[in-house]
């Protein structure tokens, strides 16, 4: 099975690729856009309000502590890239992580 584009493991490290829609009606996950998960929130684009706005919805979404979720790439764009260190909960969306032996 192959794994969509808009993510990849790292070991226990989920790593997204995230087309963000700020100022937003809700906090929402919307689907692919292009190689990236679209996802709204409700917090503007101005002084990192929506980039931190962002790690903590995420935290929530994948029930971690929000020191697990790191901003990698996009700090002024709508295209982002997170890490977020062993996810407890995953949506639909995205598939556990196969461990392989090595």
């Amino acid at each position: 099975m192959n794994t969509p584009a808009f993510y990849h493991w790292q070991g226990e490290t989920l790593v997204l690729q995230l087309y963000v829609q700020p100022r937003a009606s809700r906090d929402e996950l919307c689907g692919l856009h292009g190689d990236s998960l679209k996802i709204r929130i409700t917090a503007p684009p101005t002084d990192g309000k929506a980039n931190q706005h962002l790690r903590k919805y995420l935290a929530k979404l994948f029930r971690v502590p929000i020191s697990q979720v790191t901003l990698l790439r996009g700090i002024s764009s709508r295209n982002k890239q997170f890490s977020i260190e062993t996810p407890r909960q995953l949506p639909a969306e995205i598939q556990p992580a196969t461990r392989a032996k090595t």
